[in-house]
């Protein structure tokens, strides 16, 4: 499921980002470290570091769905647990450009515009299992992230601070397991006289 979220991103941003960029710049979801870029991974680049995974509380349902079939039967299912997937996005700039700052901010402007013209994922992006969710994908650009601090962030990957936004991505996951039960399909009133004594 994460695997197919970030096959999704890497497709929504290769879609929006201009074409000559789109081209060029690779997207990669490694940890954006004193180690960046590794050998798999060519400048510029757009990194997408999936750093939070967690439920969302305020999407939490308890209600159960039945799915009625013509055999008096249904499926019932639970709702499914909701999910915030939470990435930082940093640019890098190729190593041959005369000002790296520059070109990294507009790097990450055109990721910004790219990503906020949806508020949910376009279906037409979505990847492998993603594709069989019944909700939209719900996203969260520009807002405040799961870090609690920035700079220990990047103090512990043991990389220099840069600029960076916060992408958060709503999954829903399916837990319960569909349950088949019987449906009431008529209803029988019996009725019983009783005999009592004259008055």
């Amino acid at each position: 499921m994460i695997n197919d979220l970030d096959e999704t991103l890497a497709s929504l941003l290769k879609r929006e980002l201009p074409p000559r960029l789109a081209e060029q710049v690779q997207v990669s979801f490694s940890a954006p470290d004193d180690q960046f870029p590794p050998p798999s991974v060519t400048l510029p680049a757009i990194d997408l570091f999936l750093y939070d995974i967690r439920e969302n509380l305020e999407l939490r349902s308890n209600e159960v769905y039945l799915n009625r079939r013509s055999d008096g039967t249904a499926t019932k299912t639970g709702s499914p647990v909701r999910i915030d997937a939470s990435y930082l996005i940093t640019a890098w700039p190729s190593q041959s450009v005369v000002d790296p700052s520059e070109d990294e901010h507009r790097l990450l402007g055109d990721v910004i515009k790219a990503l906020l013209r949806y508020r949910t994922i376009p279906e037409d992006v979505l990847q492998g299992s993603l594709k069989d969710q019944d909700l939209p994908l719900p996203v969260s650009t520009l807002q405040p992230g799961r870090l609690q601090s920035l700079g220990e962030f990047w103090q512990a990957l043991g990389g220099k601070p840069k600029a960076a936004l916060n992408y958060t991505v709503t999954l829903a996951v399916e837990v319960a397991k569909p349950e088949v039960v019987d449906l009431v399909t008529e209803k029988v009133i019996k009725l019983r006289m009783q005999i009592g004594e004259d008055l």
